[in-house]
């Protein structure tokens, strides 16, 4: 299938490792010309001398998501360098579990108003691409944790905010062209990332974990990767106000 991809320029938030790492590379594979951020700027240049041997145009700059005047001034400086915007992926997130006021605003300020502010420094550039090419996408990597509940953690309840404001920006947007949708992944297992930290330190809840699994493994990055790349191109271009669900079957809601 072409996902017609060639030439369409994307912004991805924490696009150095990890989900955000596999869908730069993924969206460069198609022809797509990217731009990542990242807080660590020596992660950032790493990433960008290698997604560059894709050979499409390729930029980033360090940025604090946090920082909102700082993250949409880096949007509009992306936005000139590879020529527009056509896709615009959130997939910063704090990863905050705690249920105590730090968490609840760290988790807010780099999940929530990250994606809001990249969104609105990203739209006049959507609206054009739109306008031109009948399609733009906003995707937002939120989680499965947003319809589970274990217990009073701030994680959860920030991703289902996500959920709700994509939905809201499709119906606003879909006359534009503009569409708004959401991956949830299950549990992603790679080096450095949350569940191998979890692997080392806590093996017994690892094991634990990776039991209620039924497909037997975690997702890789790249499995989440597959799914928002296709969400983000044109040949997904009815698609919009949907949380898909990449979990491997973990969660036990049914979606009517």
């Amino acid at each position: 299938m072409d996902l017609h991809l060639k030439g369409k320029n994307a912004v991805i938030l924490g696009g150095t490792r990890g989900i955000g790492r596999a869908i730069a590379e993924t969206l460069a594979g198609e022809g797509a010309n990217v731009a990542i951020c990242a807080r660590n700027a020596d992660q950032v240049k790493d990433a960008v001398g290698e997604l560059k041997s894709k050979g499409t145009k390729v930029t980033g700059g360090a940025v604090d998501i946090m920082d909102g005047a700082a993250l949409k001034s880096w949007i509009a400086k992306a936005a000139g360098e590879l020529g527009g915007i056509d896709i615009l992926i959130s997939n910063a997130g704090a990863m905050a579990q705690g249920a105590d006021p730090a968490s609840w605003e760290s988790n807010f300020k780099l999940d929530v108003l990250g994606a809001v502010n990249a969104f609105d420094a990203a739209y006049p550039f959507l609206e054009k691409a739109a306008g031109t090419n009948k399609d733009a996408a906003f995707i937002i990597i939120a989680s499965v944790s947003a319809a589970e509940s274990d217990n009073a953690s701030s994680y959860g309840p920030i991703k289902a905010a996500l959920i709700h404001y994509a939905k809201g920006l499709a119906r606003q947007h879909a006359k534009r062209g503009i569409r708004a949708n959401v991956v949830s992944p299950g549990m992603v297992y790679f080096e450095g990332g949350v569940w191998n930290m979890v692997e080392k330190n806590m093996p017994d809840y690892f094991k634990t974990a990776m039991a209620r699994n039924p497909t037997g493994r975690a997702a890789t990055p790249q499995d989440i990767a597959n799914a928002t790349v296709f969400l983000a191109s044109p040949a997904s271009s009815y698609t919009t106000g949907v949380n898909l669900l990449v979990d491997g079957a973990i969660s036990r809601r049914v979606n009517f």
